[in-house]
């Protein structure tokens, strides 16, 4: 128990036998529950979690994955079994050992005094950020946490792709968990998911772990492309959802007019520039059009960006 609320943490993991059993040793003493969730390891991975198990019923509960799903799908499982045994609050910790026990209670605090309901680390808070990190992968994070803003409407969050975090049982209870992406983009998904239902978010400097064994499978020129056309998805998931079903908001028109009118005035300065370049006549009613086009299609996704900031300014 943690200020007299009981708190699970869900650790997914895949071939993590190096460092599984430092995750768990190091757990804090108030947390009641430490559910592990194996995607099908081929080390030995299961079998040194399920010797914890054994020794400690209580504490350490394993689930394993008949196929591999991603960390995603793991989570997914770990949250599922914690809604189940009705835990109040829900932390997710890498089976890697990349994030620090220490700052578990900071995610806690928030949450058991009220100010929000889902607290997520925030690693670039911290001056030692560009240093720790790989500088290749704090850029590609640092794209990835401006794109999640515009996708997820937390324009106040960053470092989304950290996946420590911490949930209250009532919002783990109403999202649609089987609905969230299964594998990197996890994260980001979730975010938006929690947009949708208005819960609150909260951001929480935590310190960057690198360089302890784990190994990262993670290649940016593949994960990028793949989660910035799921972030692409997602938002206009969220438009529809948040403010055509649940709610009437010209945001939506605002958008969609303004990326319109960018890409039409886009395309038609990019035909005189063209014009140009083969040195045929240029037509002034056209490129007066593109400029008009352009500038205001701009401040049209210029307003909707700002809408969608007034509209969740309660939420964070």
């Amino acid at each position: 128990m943690y200020r007299d609320m009981s708190v699970g943490v869900v650790v997914p993991c895949h071939n993590e036998a190096r460092l599984i059993g430092s995750v768990i040793d190091t757990m804090p003493d108030y947390v009641d529950r430490i559910i592990v969730v194996d995607d099908v390891s081929s080390d030995d991975t299961a079998a040194i979690v399920g010797s914890y198990a054994e020794r400690m019923p209580e504490k350490v509960r394993l689930i394993r994955h008949d196929r591999n799903g991603g960390v995603g799908a793991a989570i997914v499982t770990g949250y599922k079994a914690a809604v189940e045994e009705g835990l109040a609050m829900t932390a997710v910790m890498a089976g890697d050992a990349q994030m620090d026990p220490g700052d578990l209670a900071s995610l806690l605090d928030p949450i058991v005094e009220g100010r929000c309901d889902y607290s997520k680390g925030n690693r670039l808070f911290t001056g030692d950020a560009w240093r720790v990190i790989p500088k290749v992968r704090y850029l590609g994070n640092s794209a990835l946490s401006l794109m999640t803003k515009i996708a997820s409407g937390y324009w106040h969050v960053a470092d989304s792709q950290t996946g420590y975090c911490v949930a209250t049982h009532e919002a783990l209870a109403t999202i649609d968990l089987d609905g969230l992406y299964p594998r990197y983009g996890f994260p980001n998904d979730m975010l938006v998911q929690l947009n949708i239902y208005n819960f609150r978010v909260l951001d929480i400097p935590v310190q960057p772990v690198y360089d302890v064994g784990e190994k990262s499978g993670i290649r940016l020129w593949k994960v990028i492309p793949t989660l910035s056309w799921l972030l692409f998805r997602r938002f206009w998931f969220r438009m529809f959802q948040k403010y055509v079903i649940r709610d009437t908001h010209p945001l939506v028109l605002f958008y969609m007019t303004g990326i319109a009118f960018t890409v039409i005035g886009f395309v038609l300065g990019l035909l005189q520039v063209i014009a140009r370049i083969d040195a045929r006549p240029l037509s002034l009613a056209t490129t007066v059009l593109a400029a008009i086009l352009l500038i205001s299609g701009l401040q049209f996704v210029f307003f909707a960006m700002w809408f969608d900031m007034d509209y969740n300014r309660d939420i964070r």
